[in-house]
């Protein structure tokens, strides 16, 4: 790929982000109480990386949005990421803002009684037993290099991390992606969202412009209103 091609690619995502990944802190999104206003609201001082709005985004009414039947989906937060231990714990997941964040925001959604769907959606990086084409067996061996874990290793790895799983209630939908960056595909996310109604879908977790942009992407293809939560 080219430079150029690279630029625009890198210009195409960041566009994406700004759009489909609505930036809400989850500070504002407790009780989603949130309006046209507040969708870009940063505190001073905060550091926040929060990309603002692009001007066609900031005419959406966030609060109507938010108001319509809903599920809330939690991507990678498993504790091969936030584990010092994890496959990917390099990462250093723990010292960032999303796991607080995203208990905030799951506490507002349980309050909320529009959200009808919870998921808790793991990407397992050990792959060797999953369906694979040429360029996944090369991708997911990449991944592992060098990592002796053991079986019971591996399964702890892909655990939701104790402070989510702790959130987590009768009926809500855990599973693992079998498709790259979508939840959309073999799984049984899509006639979940079909059988409640579901409108919008606020996303939180790891890695934004990965895992979460690509179910970000596959929501809105399939109709839906997908809003990122932006620390979270």
């Amino acid at each position: 790929m080219s430079e150029q091609s690279h630029q625009a690619a890198d210009l195409s995502r960041r566009r994406f982000l700004k759009s489909t990944a609505a930036g809400l802190a989850a500070a504002s999104a407790v009780g989603f109480g949130v309006g046209k206003s507040s969708a870009t609201d940063v505190s001073p001082g905060s550091g926040s990386r929060i990309p603002e709005l692009a001007p066609q985004w900031k005419k959406l009414d966030l609060g109507e949005i938010l108001s319509r039947p809903a599920a809330f989906v939690s991507i990678s937060q498993n504790k091969s990421l936030y584990e010092t231990w994890g496959a990917q714990g390099s990462e250093k997941h723990r010292e960032r803002t999303s796991l607080p964040a995203t208990i905030k925001v799951v506490t507002a959604a349980r309050a909320a009684k529009n959200f009808r769907s919870f998921s808790w959606i793991g990407y397992e990086v050990f792959r060797e037993n999953y369906p694979q084409s040429t360029f996944d067996k090369v991708q997911y061996e990449t991944w592992v290099e060098g990592l002796n874990f053991s079986p019971e290793k591996k399964k702890a790895d892909n655990e939701l991390v104790d402070e989510l799983k702790a959130l987590v209630e009768p009926g809500d939908l855990q599973f693992n992606e079998l498709a790259l960056q979508s939840s959309f595909i073999g799984t049984q996310l899509p006639l979940e969202l079909s059988r409640k109604r579901i409108e919008v879908i606020v996303l939180t977790g790891i890695h934004l412009d990965w895992c979460v942009e690509g179910n970000a992407r596959a929501a809105r293809d399939n109709g839906y209103l997908p809003i990122v939560i932006g620390d979270a």
